[in-house]
């Protein structure tokens, strides 16, 4: 005779049952709070921040890149009750201004899961107004602890922004005025003879220059000199799939 199975519990709202065999601490919360006949705002609180300090946030970052680097990468943290747990609330500890680049898949790179990362992407991850708008609320509704600029080898804006005037005013004009906000951080480079070489500097340049137009701006900086987030900065290089990080004062000087 076989035993009789527990039905399974279901959330309003939530068209699948949740499974029976909860293994983890927050699914077990989670059930408990099914149980109770708790509201779908109770069951989102459940699910905090994973990271609670800038520091701990870049080491995070830090051990995820080095996982998806050596090929151990694979974050598990997508299952059904991950999802649930985040149809109310989300909980990211860092957010990335990143490149658009179909190349650059920053939760991948990180090794991060569901709800870990708030990631603005724009060719060049340029700073702009609905980029600044988002970090904003990011680090006042989100509870953010880290604000990264994540640049790229063969970053296509930044190599435009290196272009001969004349090449860059036959560009469509609002990537015209995108590529305008990359010129001032390479117009003066040194001369370099290594193209590659070259490349990666101008994109280094390019992320001090908009973490320090982050670091300038008045919301951003406030929260940053009372200790509740950091700014850096990164380079990540898609050839190997290494992340460079910049979060030393010197890293990050323009």
């Amino acid at each position: 005779m076989n035993p009789v199975q527990p039905a399974p519990f279901r959330i309003e709202g939530v068209s699948d049952p949740l499974p029976t065999d909860l293994p983890t601490d927050l699914e077990r919360r989670i059930l408990d709070a099914v149980r109770r006949g708790a509201s779908m705002e109770d069951i989102a609180g459940l699910k905090q921040a994973d990271v609670q300090t800038p520091e701990a946030a870049i080491q995070a970052l830090k051990d995820g890149n080095s996982r998806f680097f050596s090929g151990q990468g694979g974050n598990p943290d997508v299952g059904a009750n991950q999802r649930r747990a985040q149809i109310m609330r989300q909980t990211p500890y860092a957010a990335i201004l990143a490149c658009s680049d179909s190349r650059v898949p920053v939760e991948l790179v990180f090794d991060q899961g569901l709800g870990q990362l708030f990631v603005i992407r724009v060719a060049g991850n340029v700073v702009g107004e609905s980029g600044l708008g988002t970090l904003e609320y990011a680090i006042k509704h989100l509870d953010i602890q880290l604000i990264m600029v994540l640049g790229h080898e063969g970053c296509g804006a930044v190599a435009a922004a290196l272009l001969p005037p004349q090449q860059v005013a036959q560009e469509p004009e609002h990537l015209r005025r995108l590529i305008e906000k990359i010129q001032p951080c390479v117009s003066q480079m040194p001369p370099i003879r290594d193209k590659k070489a070259r490349m990666r500097e101008a994109v280094l340049n390019n992320v001090r220059y908009q973490a320090d137009m982050l670091r300038h701006t008045p919301y951003i900086a406030a929260a940053e000199q009372s200790g509740r987030i950091r700014v850096i900065g990164a380079f990540y290089e898609i050839g190997s799939g290494a992340v460079d990080f910049l979060t030393e004062e010197e890293d990050l000087r323009v």
